[in-house]
């Protein structure tokens, strides 16, 4: 596997609720993931064994994570221990998140 990962080869994977992903690098140690929120767009609630940053390239977002709920812009960054439940709406007519995740999410694959 190559070290180098060029946007124009990532492919964009259409998902439900008016959203959409590409995966922009990965290893069996990492991941990147783009993820792309049209209006109304929402990422489900759910847990997963993977530790997660987020960080919020576009537009404003209300996340939950666990038992807190607050709003998100441009620079700003969360950090998700694994198995804690989070989840996440775009307050605006589209937005970007970049994910982080470790290790890699072979389902995404």
């Amino acid at each position: 596997m190559s070290n180098f990962f060029y946007d124009k080869d990532c492919v964009i994977n259409p998902l439900p609720l008016n959203t959409s992903r590409k995966i922009k690098a990965h290893n069996e140690e990492i991941m990147i993931v783009e993820v792309m929120f049209e209006k109304d767009g929402v990422g489900s609630v759910h847990t997963h064994e993977h530790t997660q940053a987020t960080y919020c390239l576009e537009g404003e977002f209300e996340f939950t994570v666990g038992e807190e709920k607050k709003v998100i812009k441009p620079g700003d960054t969360i950090v998700m221990p694994s198995g804690i439940s989070h989840g996440c709406r775009v307050l605006t007519e589209r937005g970007r998140l970049l994910d982080i995740f470790t290790p890699e999410r072979k389902d995404f694959l």
